[in-house]
């Protein structure tokens, strides 16, 4: 799956009753998880061991991708990201609903893919080490690419802050249009101006 080298692939079931017992989860919580996912499965490990060509990273030394399988399409985003806070590794997620896929992954936040044909979704391992790969797929997945001189937490705050910016100006925009004022209107162009300086 996911077209990554054989010599990655480890099928080993994840049982959701070990999971439970590791985590300090609510009683609400694994029923919410629970009641949308129905397996889970560790599929790929990413090593130099597995991966001689790629070498271990300052930071990352292994990469694991496990295989989610959810009840529904329209599960929510929350479980997965109660999942991926409770496990300090590093971990692609594949979101499996019948013959469609979802990737995911966590780093300082979630980020997702739109849904896609099992036998259509790739991932790509790009870097000489584990760190480069880690950040190339957290970039691949958010669909972002990493500016020069910047770090991968430094790109994904700059990230969000845009997009709050953004989403600022949408609305002062939809206020202005639906005023019939002309000193508001002026008002909030004179914010949405400010706002722009700043993207």
């Amino acid at each position: 799956m996911l077209n990554l080298p054989q010599s990655t692939e480890v099928k080993r079931p994840l049982p959701k009753a070990q999971l439970y017992k590791r985590f300090d989860w609510k009683p609400s919580q694994r029923e919410s998880f629970d009641g949308e996912v129905s397996r889970l499965d560790f599929v790929n490990w990413i090593t130099p061991r597995t991966l001689p060509a790629i070498a271990e990273g300052a930071e990352v030394k292994e990469i694991f991708v496990i295989e989610i399988s959810i009840k529904s399409r329209d599960f929510d985003i929350k479980n997965i990201t109660m999942l991926a806070k409770s496990i300090p590794q590093r971990i692609v997620y594949i979101l499996r609903h019948s013959d469609e896929v979802r990737i995911a992954v966590f780093h300082t936040k979630l980020f997702i893919t739109d849904w896609q044909d099992v036998n259509a979704a790739m991932l790509t391992l790009n870097g000489l080490n584990l760190d480069v790969v880690w950040e190339k797929i957290i970039s691949f997945v958010g669909e972002f690419s990493l500016e020069q001189d910047k770090s991968l937490i430094e790109q994904i705050k700059e990230n969000e802050e845009r997009t709050m910016i953004l989403q600022q100006i949408e609305a002062l925009e939809r206020q202005m249009r639906s005023t019939s004022q002309p000193r508001r209107q002026r008002e909030l162009y004179s914010e949405i101006k400010k706002l722009k300086i700043l993207l």
